[in-house]
């Protein structure tokens, strides 16, 4: 590898690694994982993958974990 293709190696590489902060910096995104499923990144330090019918019965549990939350804000701890 002679320098001019060093150089041009070193340019996408920081280009990419400028492209992958800048997707962490907007937070939350999802993917379809190998298996099939709905991968949410950027809420821990792993993923939550379900599958699309968890989802959606997540999904339809929306107010009750509202209410849920509500009713146990004192016990429960928030992330800073």
């Amino acid at each position: 590898m002679n320098e001019l293709e060093m150089k041009a190696e070193l340019e996408r590489l920081k280009a990419e690694n400028q492209a992958l902060k800048s997707q962490s910096a907007r937070g939350v995104s999802l993917k379809v994982s190998e298996k099939g499923g709905v991968s949410v990144y950027g809420l821990g330090r792993f993923p939550v993958t379900l599958y699309k019918e968890q989802w959606l019965k997540l999904l339809d549990m929306a107010q009750d974990i509202r209410a849920f939350i509500d009713a146990n804000a004192g016990a429960l701890k928030t992330k800073e």
